[in-house]
């Protein structure tokens, strides 16, 4: 009879860690990126009262083993790592797995994993989860590429960060000229455009058109740059003549007209800025054609510095800066992280886990890639527990738990019923 007590108290163990693993659940169903567990259960040694009898030919039939269980035992922990449902919280720094994979974070010298999506910055501008743990990934070059190739480590975003500006290269032209027919006066016009020196300072450039006198489809370009030093006598800094093709209307050379000799300004030695004209017959080109005129700039590639105003995550894990200057830059890539057996991870708490020798070396590698999962950026991952399946495993676990206290009672009832016969 002791055979049934153990065992039945061994039932209520396992009940209670049933419970136990169901209460945790229950009190995380609304905690970001937590994953849902179930314990696992399998019974213990068993006691043979007899072995099994081979038959007999013309006897007796053979005769199978007896056995009597011990108990139950927990045999394992399992996560459930199925997605939870995404949230947009539109707060920048978090972060939803969409798929397989774990943030690598690093705290007080230990490499961990979550999938724990709502992140912060700190007092350095780091990005760090909730519990202050280093979230990893890579940071761009001096030249602002990132290598993904590299070790992984601390992703800052210095807020209010300044981005170095850019010297003007190239500047393009656009749009329409009236037709010129070479009588009369020539017509005359002007566009204007801002390029940038080595420091983001501004030049004031204007470029005029004026039909060449005489000469049909012909057109003088004339490009003149403000002096910081005399403002009231801007210099030519280049000049070229354009031809039109008098049937189609189209640039019949679209040669880049070479800027040079600018005073005033920060540019490295032997610089040239180019005015350049996209292919003739393009719907950018620039075209002598009937009509109003539409002659302008339409970009330029230099730019000030400007000031760090906001920043996003991509689904590939990168981290883009907006300037105040509108341009766009990567500020880093956060890494994702796989493994060859996810529940052989262990929980540290904090919705950490850590490897042990069972889940394998972490596959670290950029979001998307080698199978693992896209970020969505601004969004949290919820909790994937089902709170309907919680409570029917809670009142399986009770009415587990209750059976096995009723074999206990009954079991000393009927001891107490033997000792009453002495």
């Amino acid at each position: 009879m002791t055979r049934s007590l153990s065992s039945a108290i061994s039932g209520i163990d396992a009940a209670q860690a049933m419970l136990d693993s169901v209460g945790n659940n229950i009190a995380n169903v609304n905690t970001v990126g937590y994953q849902d567990s179930t314990v696992q259960f399998s019974d213990l040694l068993y006691q043979q009262v007899s072995g099994a009898g081979a038959p007999l030919a013309g006897s007796s039939g053979g005769v199978n083993p007896i056995y009597v269980g011990t108990g139950v035992r927990v045999s394992g922990s399992n996560t459930n790592f199925s997605e939870g449902t995404n949230q947009q919280t539109g707060n920048p720094t978090d972060v939803a797995i969409q798929g397989s994979g774990f943030l690598v974070a690093y705290q007080n010298g230990q490499t961990m994993y979550t999938r724990a999506g709502n992140l912060l910055l700190d007092g350095n501008g780091q990005l760090v989860t909730q519990s202050g743990a280093l979230v990893q990934g890579w940071s761009p070059s001096a030249s602002g590429a990132i290598s993904t190739t590299g070790p992984t480590g601390p992703l800052s975003i210095p807020q209010g960060q300044a981005a170095n500006p850019a010297v003007t290269a190239n500047v393009t032209l656009g749009g329409n000229l009236p037709v010129w027919n070479g009588v009369g006066t020539p017509p005359s016009m002007t566009a204007t455009a801002t390029a940038y020196d080595d420091l983001g300072n501004q030049i004031p450039l204007t470029v005029t058109f004026t039909g060449t006198t005489g000469t049909a489809n012909s057109w003088n370009v004339t490009v003149t740059a403000a002096n910081p030093s005399n403002a009231a006598t801007p210099e030519t800094v280049g000049s070229s003549t354009m031809t039109f093709n008098s049937t189609t209307g189209q640039l019949t050379s679209t040669a880049p007209v070479a800027l040079t000799g600018f005073t005033g300004y920060n540019l490295p030695a032997g610089y040239t800025m180019n005015l350049d004209f996209p292919t003739a017959g393009t719907p950018q080109a620039v075209t002598q054609f009937a009509g109003s005129t539409t002659i302008q700039v339409t970009s330029q590639d230099g730019y000030a510095s400007g000031s760090l105003q906001s920043f996003s995550i991509g689904a590939d894990g990168t981290i883009s800066g907006t300037y105040s200057n509108g341009k766009t830059q990567a500020l880093g890539m956060i890494a994702l992280a796989i493994f060859p057996n996810e529940n052989g991870l262990t929980k540290v708490g904090n919705l950490m886990y850590q490897t042990t020798l069972n889940s394998g070396t972490p596959q670290i590698g950029s979001p998307g890639s080698g199978g693992r999962g896209s970020l969505i950026g601004g969004s949290v991952e919820s909790s994937n527990v089902d709170l309907g399946t919680e409570l029917t495993n809670l009142i399986v676990a009770q009415n587990a738990y209750q059976a096995d206290t009723k074999v206990v009672s009954t079991t000393s009832t009927v001891l107490a019923s033997l000792v009453q016969m002495a």
